[in-house]
């Protein structure tokens, strides 16, 4: 980063956070999120079961629990810029390569690839904003961390509307093929618009190393239990109303215009989401602001429940478009503040693996009620009183004190551009 007068680095700006939010853009906007959207098209046209749609949904969660445990020793052997970009690339070859062949092993194995390189780009993008924000004031540091994980918001507008214009628009069997293919050109151009900002906080550099005397390659988790538990709570609760919300929906009568705009407010909240919580995220102690998230997620799950009209969809979309991008920022932020900078990356990884591990099991055991209207209602009945858990658990998390995490030297890290 370009010194500014006196030596001292001039703070990251808000457009660096900003193209590195094409990386979320595509390993959750697209690799993950956009799979609902085009899967009814490609279990028509392969003949999948729904066990078999799926596994293909379980390898890139698996996938994704892989790449966040590789991130920090990726981002400590390569340097962190670097790794961002190649996992970005990987993520966007898998995309394209998805709509290349119809072979169900290739499929699995494309899927989990993308899990893979977007769970490294994530964790390790998170790195470098948190790293970068380093000197910040606690406000604009979480505007910075809203504004890079809110970019998954942004590849969830960009689908809604991409996807399923191509799916009414090309042959039934052609369309599934060309939707993915479609994503991975906009996750080409996504590529290109990441890497003046990779330049800008981290170019192909190193991430920093413990100073003298400090216990090189660990990370003081322990202090972070309560925000662990309730990260990975919030990953099994989350995900259950991403899988069968849209299903619900359905059944109550929602027509494709619907469900796309419905996509498209959920989206666009989300990828607003640092403006909206960036103030609340950098004041709040401790774990209280991924708690304050949390609820507002909970919210939103369970506005479905409470009536089937237009409205009640509406504003689920808002209160949980609002916020489910938040919780990652929040957690981040929490990490940030309370760990040593060589940490936060390693943390970072450790949170997403609970993150995943929850993610994982949440639509396995929704998937064990019943495929019914009712069967989705418990589900995400169930779902709410998990996120009620979660913020409970993450109200409990206590920031370090006084002889907490000392800061770090920026005019001598290895992170940041130097001249």
């Amino acid at each position: 980063m370009t010194p500014a007068s006196g030596g001292v680095p001039r703070p990251a700006p808000l457009w660096s956070a900003a193209g590195l939010a094409a990386g979320p853009l595509v390993a959750l906007g697209f690799a993950r999120f956009a799979y609902a959207l085009v899967l009814p098209a490609m279990v028509r046209q392969l003949g999948w079961s729904l066990a078999t749609a799926g596994a293909m949904n379980t390898a890139n969660g698996l996938g994704y629990l892989l790449g966040a445990l590789a991130a920090a020793p990726l981002g400590r052997r390569w340097g962190l810029g670097r790794v961002f970009l190649v996992s970005m690339g990987v993520t966007v070859v898998a995309v394209l390569g998805t709509g290349a062949t119809s072979s169900t092993l290739l499929l699995a194995v494309g899927r989990l690839v993308s899990g893979v390189g977007g769970g490294v780009v994530f964790v390790v993008g998170g790195g470098l904003v948190a790293q970068a924000s380093e000197t910040d004031a606690p406000r604009r540091a979480g505007l910075l961390l809203g504004t890079y994980f809110g970019g998954a918001g942004g590849g969830i507008v960009v689908s809604a509307w991409l996807v399923p214009q191509i799916l009414a628009t090309w042959a039934p069997g052609l369309a599934w093929r060309v939707a993915w293919e479609a994503l991975g050109v906009v996750g080409v151009v996504a590529l290109a618009v990441a890497v003046p900002a990779v330049r800008r906080l981290a170019p192909l550099a190193r991430a920093p190393e413990p100073r003298a005397g400090e216990p090189r390659g660990r990370t003081p988790l322990k202090m972070l239990r309560p925000l662990l538990v309730a990260y990975g709570a919030y990953g099994l609760g989350y995900i259950v109303y991403m899988t069968f919300v849209v299903a619900l929906l359905e059944h109550h009568g929602a027509g494709s215009r619907e469900i796309t705009w419905f996509w498209t407010t959920l989206g666009a909240t989300a990828a607003l989401s640092g403006f909206l919580w960036g103030g609340v995220l950098g004041r709040a102690p401790g774990g209280r602001g991924v708690a304050a998230a949390l609820l507002v997620v909970l919210a939103g799950t369970v506005m479905p429940l409470w009536s089937s009209a237009a409205i009640w969809a509406l504003l689920s979309a808002l209160l949980f478009g609002s916020a489910f991008l938040a919780v990652v920022a929040a957690v981040t932020s929490v990490a940030r503040r309370n760990l040593p900078a060589e940490g936060w990356t390693a943390a970072l990884g450790a949170l997403t693996v609970m993150f995943g591990v929850g993610q994982s099991i949440g639509p396995v055991a929704a998937g064990l009620l019943a495929p019914t209207a009712a069967g989705i209602q418990s589900g995400l009945l169930v779902s709410a009183l998990v996120l009620a858990l979660a913020a409970a658990i993450a109200w409990t998390q206590r920031d370090a004190g006084p002889t907490g995490p000392r800061p770090v030297d920026r005019a001598s890290d290895p992170l940041f551009e130097k001249g």
